[in-house]
């Protein structure tokens, strides 16, 4: 089992920074792939952007050009650097783990609202 913990969210303008972080724990060893999703209201639940153990990176459109994945091994976090934000980028933002056996692990969430 991976228990993923999210903070940073919150409320900011328009062309505002936040940082995302999400801290790993449990079975971190099986962790392949860490990546965040984010669902806005009446919206699915989509892909933000996403880091492999090699830590090579896959981004959504969206996301291209504003926001950066990382991770530090270390203290077992991933966080999710996200600049010039937009009212569209207002969503729930949900931290993601699969596993070396293809299970999915999720955070609670946690809200970014974007004003305009």
């Amino acid at each position: 089992q991976v228990q993923l913990v999210e903070s940073g969210g919150g409320l900011v303008q328009a062309g505002g920074s936040l940082r995302l972080s999400c801290a790993a724990s449990g079975s971190i060893f099986s962790i392949n792939l860490l990546g965040w999703y984010r669902q806005a209201p009446g919206k699915q639940r989509e892909l933000v952007a996403e880091i492999s153990n090699g830590v090579s990176t896959k981004y959504a459109e969206p996301a291209k050009g504003r926001f950066t994945i990382s991770r530090d091994n270390a203290k077992n976090t991933v966080y999710l650097q996200m600049n010039n934000l937009k009212p569209e980028d207002t969503a729930v933002y949900y931290c993601h783990a699969k596993s070396n056996t293809y299970d999915n692990y999720w955070g609670q969430g946690t809200q970014v609202t974007v004003s305009s």
